[in-house]
């Protein structure tokens, strides 16, 4: 897949400015949007936009299809009439740089409910006959999923949010009139995540137009595997290896390495590829479906998933004793791409490869991930490099899994400090800016970097340390934060190594003048 030359920011929607503890899709994210137009911006990269479960991990959702119903503005709610002002302004203070989801959660799950028991009693009024229409359409249009989710959550909350294997017998196994009698005793609480879940499509569909209409492309992401306490899996039990009790059998995870000793047990369910094969991979044909109208570009995360799998019986308690078993390779994709057409897939190929994941990655012309603060660890052989780029890829400063670029470089061994900064030529004092020069300089035709970076954050600033349960995913940051300075500083250098070519003679005389001050 061929991507034009360009560069974008890495921000996850929970990041943004908002008065209720946690980013949503209101004025702030039409600002960040307007941001990266003023910066010659043409990307914003989002992780997955599922609501959280456990750890408050986007990575670890309810629901592969579901988006996360706290991201939903309660402004727009009240300019849709859907609340008033009462509803929303006499909330708790929340903390303006970081998300305390349990508080979160408690005050938008109430004031969503509220805004729901307003649609409900306004449903046959003229004046949301539109939204109305709309709901109908969307839950028709999606019932192939919604329904199965929205029962999910309703039965979580019956049973106290309790796993899905721990509920009665005939529910775990679906029994086709338990699950009838649970659909009509559970109706209005499975209207109201129908509810949450319009809300959020609707709300986030018209951000991203609004986005790609001023030129910018939103790049989405895929977890190659979903969370065991999932509607995917209730749903869907013959896709995954489960015993009789609907335990897993196996689990996913990855092999020891130089990172750690006994490797990472992620514990997520293992596919049965061999029956998604037999079902022509629809499931997976309908994932990308849904996940490509809701961004212009996927990310795969661990995409070498796809060609061979770390499995690791689910009784272990390490990742030590699993062992490598293959995926369903080019076939997948293949399969996917006679449906759905070429695929415009970012293939995260990050940690340990084989030559057979190059051949799957390169066949379907999918570009890679390199990540710069992974380049000083040896010699100029190092493939993180930029002077051993392929055009073909997408190069960041770090990802949500790193440290900032200035927490890095704070704590890396000696020996790379000092390669990166003789590397650079600098003294190190702009690091972060030294870093993004040097992605946006590079001839990776896609240059990303998280917004921690721009701003020239620390390690307190991190979105996510790998392999812990706590304090990951809440970090934020504040509109006064972005400075005319920075917007100047950003857009230069987009400009100077073209990922951003100017539409008029003043910005590239703006552009010149700031390079000679």
């Amino acid at each position: 897949m061929s991507f034009t030359r360009a560069s974008g920011i890495l921000l996850h929607p929970t990041s943004l400015p908002s008065r209720f503890g946690i980013g949503a899709l209101g004025q702030s994210a039409y600002n960040f949007v307007d941001f990266l137009v003023e910066t010659g911006q043409k990307i914003w990269q989002v992780m997955p936009l599922g609501l959280t479960g456990f750890s408050d991990s986007p990575y670890a959702s309810f629901s592969a299809f579901a988006g996360n119903h706290l991201l939903i503005s309660l402004e727009k709610l009240e300019e849709y009439g859907l609340l008033k002002g009462a509803d929303i302004d006499n909330g708790p203070s929340f903390p303006d740089d970081k998300v305390i989801y349990n508080d979160v959660i408690k005050f938008k799950n109430a004031v969503l409910k509220k805004s729901f028991e307003n649609f409900v009693e306004l449903y046959n009024h003229p004046y949301i006959k539109e939204q109305r229409d709309e709901f109908l359409f969307f839950c028709q249009r999606n019932a192939w999923w919604l329904d199965d989710y929205a029962l999910f959550m309703a039965l979580k909350e019956t049973y106290d949010n309790h796993i899905w294997s721990t509920w009665d017998i005939d529910i775990v196994k679906r029994e086709p009139n338990a699950i009838k009698e649970c659909t009509k005793k559970l109706e209005e609480k499975m209207d109201f995540h129908k509810y949450i879940q319009y809300k959020f499509f609707k709300q986030w569909l018209d951000l991203k137009q609004y986005a790609n209409k001023n030129g910018v492309r939103i790049i989405g992401d895929i977890p190659i595997f979903v969370a065991y306490d999932s509607a995917d899996v209730w749903a869907n039990q013959h896709l995954f290896y489960l015993d009789e009790n609907r335990k897993s059998t196996v689990v996913a995870g990855v092999p020891p390495d130089y990172f750690s000793e006994t490797g990472q047990l992620w514990g997520n369910p293992l596919y049965r590829w061999d029956v998604m094969k037999e079902e022509n991979y629809e499931w997976w044909i309908k994932r990308f479906a849904i996940i490509l109208n809701v961004v212009d570009i996927v990310r795969i995360d661990h995409f070498r998933g796809f060609e061979a799998y770390w499995e690791v019986p689910a009784t272990e308690k390490t990742a030590v004793k699993g062992q490598w078993v293959k995926g369903p390779g080019k076939d997948l994709f293949y399969t996917i791409e006679k449906d759905l057409g070429k695929l415009p897939i970012i293939a995260e190929d990050l940690g340990f490869l084989t030559p057979e994941v190059h051949e799957l990655r390169d066949t379907f012309e999918f570009p890679g991930m390199t990540i710069l603060q992974f380049a000083f660890s040896s010699d100029a052989t190092n493939p993180y490099l930029p002077h051993n780029f392929s055009r073909n890829c997408v190069v960041y400063t770090g990802t949500h899994d790193n440290d900032t670029t200035i927490g890095w470089f704070k704590t890396c061994p000696k020996t790379e400090k000092k390669y990166s900064l003789k590397y650079l030529g600098t003294n190190g004092k702009n690091i972060h800016w030294d870093f993004i020069k040097m992605g946006m300089s590079s001839v990776a035709d896609t240059a990303i970097f998280p917004l921690q970076d721009v701003l020239g954050l620390g390690t307190e600033a991190r979105m996510n340390t790998p392999s812990t349960e706590s304090g990951n995913w809440s970090w934020r940051f504040t509109a006064d934060m972005i400075t005319p300075e920075i917007k100047e500083k950003l857009k230069d250098l987009a400009i100077t190594y073209g990922r951003y070519i100017p539409e008029t003679k003043e910005e590239e005389k703006d552009t010149a003048d700031s390079e000679n001050d």
